[in-house]
């Protein structure tokens, strides 16, 4: 996967620009708030995700437009490829010209990983954290994947608007059948799914941790679900209790991935370092599986996160980037310099000068 022209207009801060990566590794560099995250911001956009800085669609047109105009030329397969997007209060996708139905229509069509210091708290931060994260990565190799998202997502609310009605009126007890069993048939794809990616993950990121700790550590990722491989008996043993609450106390909404460095949880026992190291490998690890699974690396965007790690980390980041196209924002260039051959290209007041 290779970015050939990003073209961007009336996006974040960027008036219009043009930028034209080489195949290797791009460091884009400036000073604060010039704009350098909002080209990594809008590579990403380009798999079909939302922003991963937790923006809305309306937020990324640039002040006082109408709307955002992006487009992006890139070598896949063998064969050259098109997309654009059009963001007004929502975002309309494009592939070869041709309209989507939705953005989610670009996934697996252009694959990215992003590292941005956000992504540094996905050991620390809380299980929904690690969900987002398994569910995005997921969505990249099996886009079909989505729907069950979608589908439990609308069963959750409707059971969980349900049990707060419930107690005031009695006779719609006999409808929460019908959506704990719609709840159940998505809940079950997407636990199947996460349980097979999380072995995937351990097996790529316990390699990743070995070189990042100098093989004195060890690492282990194993999926933690509340269903017990039992989702409709477990919601109906919990109905009561969940009529009380009001909510939902079962499945996948509620799991969690266990991550642990030496048998320990690296949550509530990994020092800072560990923790970094830990997110790190997930993220890199993430790569290698779109790799193994499509056959070619996805473009790898590290967003302002270099300054974050120390030497020994940056070294191994940098030397196990190869074969693959990267960028990386950052406000000093010089100290990439390990990075070896690539472009630079310097971004002031939103534009590539």
């Amino acid at each position: 996967m290779v970015i050939r022209k990003l073209a961007l207009k009336n996006y974040r801060n960027i008036e219009e620009t043009e930028f034209f990566p080489c195949e290797e590794v791009n460091i884009v560099y400036g000073e604060n708030a010039q704009g350098k995250t909002n080209i990594i911001e809008a590579v990403w956009l380009f798999t079909g995700c939302k922003s991963f800085r937790g923006a809305k669609d309306k937020e990324l047109v640039r002040f006082g437009e109408e709307k955002s105009e992006l487009s992006l030329d890139y070598f896949t397969a063998g064969a050259s490829a098109s997309a654009a997007l059009e963001i007004t209060n929502r975002r309309k996708a494009f592939s070869g010209g041709v309209p989507l139905a939705s953005p989610v229509g670009l996934m697996g069509e252009f694959t990215a990983v992003v590292f941005s210091p956000a992504h540094l708290g996905l050991v620390k931060n809380g299980p929904a954290e690690r969900r987002k994260f398994l569910d995005t990565a997921i969505c990249q190799i099996k886009p079909s994947y989505t729907a069950a998202l979608r589908d439990y997502a609308r069963a959750l609310e409707q059971r969980n608007s349900l049990l707060k009605d419930i107690p005031y009126h009695g006779e719609l007890l006999d409808t929460l059948d019908v959506w704990d069993e719609r709840l159940v048939q998505a809940g079950d794809k997407i636990t199947e799914e996460r349980v097979k990616y999380a072995l995937l993950l351990e097996e790529s990121a316990k390699t990743v941790y070995q070189g990042l700790s100098d093989g004195k550590e060890t690492f282990d990722v194993r999926y933690e679900s509340t269903e017990d491989n039992h989702f409709g008996e477990m919601l109906r043993r919990q109905r009561k209790n969940d009529i009380l609450a009001g909510s939902t106390s079962v499945g996948p909404h509620r799991d969690d991935i266990d991550i642990r460095i030496n048998g320990v949880s690296a949550r509530a026992f990994g020092s800072q370092g560990q923790q970094r190291s830990a997110a790190l490998a997930l993220k890199m690890a993430e790569g290698e599986i779109v790799k193994n699974v499509t056959g070619e690396y996805p473009v790898l965007l590290l967003d302002d996160v270099m300054s974050e790690l120390d030497a020994s980390r940056q070294n191994y980041v940098l030397n196990h980037i190869r074969d693959r196209q990267v960028f990386i924002t950052c406000c000093d260039p010089d100290a990439l310099e390990r990075a070896g051959t690539g472009k630079k290209f310097r971004i002031k007041n939103g534009s590539i000068v």
